[in-house]
């Protein structure tokens, strides 16, 4: 069911692009970008006593010094270990917190405080692609780049900026009042700024005019759409909510136009076999997460794992020679040609896996292609055997589907191809690999 939905690729509800997307994807490594995240993802408000008990009993990672003015990336998983998802967790207050990221995560956590014994309350403001018609209850811009903080610093009218990675602090841009979150989409210096929506366009109008003397670009639908793969971040794993007794409940609770419900898998992995497509916390580099100081769900499952061996998340530069074959096979006459790679991101479904081969032997997942103007490459992130994950050995990606495609209808009569790639560390940008973590 899966695989022939008619729903397609993750979409982001702004502007394809602004002036042009090869400028725009340089912007956030050359000078500065203004990312717009107000409408794609889906904002979970968690109130009351039992808010921080509430996550903690749902996360791997430990949320025992958490709250207000503190931010972390909140994963949990099932009973058997495998991700759910993950999605960046504010403290608003001490008994506070917005959950924000794809709808996985806010449905996760909403599920459990509804039916668990927890003295919390939950208000939900939907994604624009699921409640057009509402409008949403913050802004959230993003500005990054080697040139971000000067722009921020010359707009700030308020106290000195938080720039501590993964702190928070306050700007006030225009007049406005707003909470800042010291984090890159990209893997670049810089701040997510959000605050009540009704101020958004008056703090956008004064970024960008400020932005004007430092080569500031919004970033379109396009360009954002290849930030992750860049950064290293993985941002569609499969929910692992799909099969097992345990997981009923939920899966009655969840709408049929669920997020969960309409999303798509693609690419070259094709199994019977659902649980295939679910990760391990290790498989995504988030083994250096979790805290065994505190009960969670998933936690005897991750403490039966956790001596591996683990699967490694990498990046791969995919062969120029094989990629321009791809696209010169569009131009023959007879067989089929290659699966069309849209650019800069050539995502096809919700959730995309593609086989990775060495020596003719699966050894993972190839996950998010993207073409990277900054790399001048064809890139994408991979989740590999331990064995053959290792930086400059060469591994062999299968793009397209069997069987020539499925009935999605964003998927053409193609052939399969064999891309080659090489193994490279995550992220692929030295600087932001050395010091985006390390930022002060």
């Amino acid at each position: 069911m899966m695989r022939n939905l008619q729903t397609g690729r993750y979409e982001f509800p702004i502007a394809p692009q602004f002036t042009n997307w090869i400028e725009e994807q340089q912007a956030w490594r050359n000078s500065a970008a203004l990312m717009d995240q107000s409408f794609h993802m889906t904002d979970l408000y968690v109130r009351g006593p039992d808010t921080i008990r509430l996550l903690s009993d749902l996360a791997v990672n430990s949320f025992a010094k958490f709250g207000k003015n503190k931010a972390k990336q909140i994963v949990c998983v099932n009973e058997n270990g495998y991700v759910i998802g993950d999605a960046i967790c504010f403290g608003l207050e001490e008994d506070e917190v917005n959950v924000v990221g794809r709808p996985v995560l806010p449905n996760w956590i909403q599920y459990h405080a509804e039916t668990g014994d927890y003295d919390v309350t939950i208000e939900r403001d939907q994604r624009s692609l699921d409640n057009p018609d509402k409008p949403r209850m913050t802004y959230r811009f993003e500005v990054q780049g080697p040139q971000a903080l000067a722009i921020l610093n010359s707009v700030n009218e308020g106290g000195p900026l938080t720039t501590r990675f993964f702190n928070m602090g306050e700007i006030t841009i225009a007049g406005c009042t707003a909470r800042t979150l010291s984090h890159g989409m990209g893997g670049a210096e810089g701040l997510e700024i959000f605050g009540p929506f009704e101020d958004g366009s008056r703090v956008k109008a004064a970024l960008l005019k400020a932005g004007e003397a430092y080569g500031l670009r919004q970033v379109g639908a396009r360009a954002y759409s290849s930030a992750a793969a860049e950064s290293g971040w993985v941002p569609s794993p499969l929910p692992a909510i799909y099969d097992g007794a345990a997981m009923r409940p939920y899966r009655e609770w969840l709408d049929e136009e669920s997020f969960e419900g309409v999303s798509t898998i693609g690419g070259s992995l094709d199994t019977d076999e659902v649980s295939d497509y679910y990760l391990t916390p290790w498989d995504l580099d988030y083994g250096r997460v979790i805290k065994f100081d505190h009960a969670f769900l998933g936690r005897e499952a991750l403490e039966r794992m956790k001596d591996g061996p683990h699967r490694r998340k990498v990046t791969l530069i995919w062969n120029r020679e094989d990629i321009l074959g791809a696209f010169g096979g569009m131009m023959d006459d007879g067989e089929l040609p290659a699966k069309y790679m849209e650019m800069p991101a050539a995502h096809y479904a919700t959730h995309p896996y593609d086989r990775v081969l060495s020596d003719d032997r699966d050894v993972g997942v190839s996950i998010s292609p993207v073409f990277s103007s900054n790399e001048r490459a064809w890139i994408s992130l991979a989740i590999l055997d331990p064995d053959v994950a290792q930086a400059g050995a060469e591994v062999t990606v299968v793009w397209g589907e069997p069987n020539g495609g499925n009935d999605k209808p964003n998927v053409e009569p193609h052939r399969q191809v064999k891309v080659r790639a090489t193994i490279h560390d995550w992220p692929i940008h030295e600087a932001s690999r050395s010091h985006y973590r390390q930022q002060v």
